[in-house]
C-alpha cells in the first residue's frame, strides 16, 4: 500500500459511527495541529480548521467524518443486543463482524469496544415468508458473546454505537476497498489539502475553512450549523457516491464510473448545484489535465443540502469520489479518483 493512503487506512478503520466520531477527528486533528492558522469544535462537534488567505470571502470545504452504522436500543435477557440503524440498510447485516462502544466525550462511563456478529434467526427455523423477505432491523441482533444480560451490561449499554469491522486493503486492477470511504475519503483530502498549503507556501486568495462535519448520514444537522458559523460565500463539498457501474446495470442508471476522477454533482435530491461553480470545475480540471467526471443519476444528498441554504444562499459544488457498495460493510474505490479529486481541489482553491 502507497504512503499516501497511510492516512486515509487510519481513517477508515477508525471507529466513527453516526454520533460518535470522536475517534475519527482525533486523528484528523492531530494531523493537521500546526498546520492550520485556527482549530476549533463547534458546539454541536464539527471540527473547524482556518487557512487564512489574502483577500476577501470565505470559501467552505466540508467533508462529513460519520460513517452509517447502528445504535443499540436493548439487551435480552440472554445477552444479546438488540438495534436501530443510523444511515444503514437493514439488509447488508446479517453475518457481518462489527464493534459496538462509545466514548467518555458522548457521556459514557468510559470508553468501551467490544467485537460482535450481526445474527438473525436460523433459516431452518424460519416459517412463513420469513424465508423469503429480506431481514428487518427488529429481526437482527447483536451476539457478542455474552451468556446473560449481567454479562452483557458489563462491555455495553443501550445508546452504544456500533459499525462494522473491515480490513483496508487493495484489490487488483487499481482498486482499494475499505469501510466508511464515505466518507473519510472527503477526510483525507481535506487533511492533504491543508498540507499541500502549507508545504509549497501557497497562501490561498481568500479565508479557506475546512469543516469535518457530524452527523450527516442523520439528517445533516452538523452542515447546518457550521455553514451557519461560517458564513461562506462559496462552499465546496466533498463526498462518496454510489457508483452502479457493474452488469446488467443500464448506461442510464449508472452514477459514474470508477478510475475516471471525481463526480461533479449537478443536482441530487437535496440540493441544485451553483451552474457557475460547476462550468468552472470542468473548465479547471481541462486546463490542467484532470480526470472528473459528471454525477450522471439524480439521487440522494450531501451536507450541500443544507449548506447552499444557509443565511442569504451559498454557491456550492459537489465533488464526490466514485465508490463501490456504498453504505455497506465494504466499499470500493480506484486509487487513481483519490489523485483526481485532490489535483481538483488544490486548483480550485487556488483559481
Amino acid at each position: 500500500m502507497d504512503a499516501k493512503f497511510e492516512l486515509l487506512s487510519k481513517l477508515s478503520h477508525a471507529f466513527g459511527p453516526t454520533g460518535c466520531e470522536y475517534e475519527v477527528k482525533d486523528i484528523i486533528k492531530e494531523e493537521i495541529e500546526g498546520l492550520a492558522d485556527e482549530i476549533y469544535t463547534d458546539r454541536l462537534g464539527n471540527l473547524i480548521a482556518v487557512v487564512r488567505g489574502k483577500g476577501e470571502g470565505r470559501l467552505m470545504l466540508a467533508a462529513h467524518t460519520d460513517e452509517v452504522g447502528f445504535m443499540i436500543t436493548n439487551i435480552d435477557d440472554d445477552g444479546t443486543l438488540r438495534i436501530d440503524a443510523v444511515g444503514i440498510d437493514p439488509r447488508v447485516m446479517c453475518g457481518r463482524q462489527v464493534v459496538v462502544g462509545n466514548d467518555p466525550r458522548n457521556g459514557a462511563k468510559e470508553k468501551t469496544r467490544v467485537y460482535g456478529i450481526v445474527g438473525s434467526k436460523p433459516i431452518h427455523l424460519q416459517g412463513g415468508d420469513e424465508g423469503s423477505r429480506a431481514n428487518k432491523i427488529e429481526d437482527l441482533y447483536i451476539d457478542i458473546g455474552a451468556t446473560d444480560r449481567g454479562d452483557a451490561e458489563k462491555y455495553v449499554q443501550p445508546g452504544d454505537y456500533g459499525t462494522f469491522v473491515t480490513e483496508f486493503k487493495e484489490l487488483a486492477g487499481g482498486l482499494i476497498m475499505g469501510k466508511a470511504i464515505d466518507d473519510r475519503f472527503g477526510c483525507a483530502v481535506m487533511v492533504e489539502t491543508i498540507k499541500w498549503l502549507r508545504s509549497e507556501k501557497v497562501t490561498p486568495p481568500c479565508d479557506v475553512y475546512f469543516a469535518f462535519t457530524v452527523r450527516e448520514e442523520n439528517g445533516l444537522s452538523g452542515a447546518r450549523v457550521a455553514a451557519f458559523e461560517i458564513n461562506p460565500t462559496k462552499a465546496i463539498v466533498l463526498e462518496a457516491t454510489a457508483v452502479a457501474d457493474i452488469a446488467e446495470v443500464p448506461d442510464s442508471m449508472r452514477v459514474a464510473e470508477l478510475g475516471k476522477g471525481g463526480a461533479i454533482s449537478l443536482m441530487d435530491r437535496a440540493t441544485i448545484y451553483s451552474t457557475e461553480l460547476v462550468n468552472h470545475a470542468f473548465e479547471v480540471a481541462k486546463k490542467y489535465g484532470i480526470k472528473c467526471q459528471p454525477k450522471r443519476y439524480v439521487s440522494g444528498g450531501t451536507d450541500a443540502g443544507v449548506i447552499h441554504r444557509t443565511r442569504e444562499g451559498v454557491p456550492t459544488l459537489g465533488i464526490s469520489a466514485p465508490c463501490r457498495y456504498i453504505h455497506s460493510a465494504t466499499s470500493v474505490f480506484h486509487r487513481d479518483d483519490y489523485d483526481s479529486v485532490c489535483q481538483l481541489v488544490r486548483h480550485l482553491i487556488t483559481e
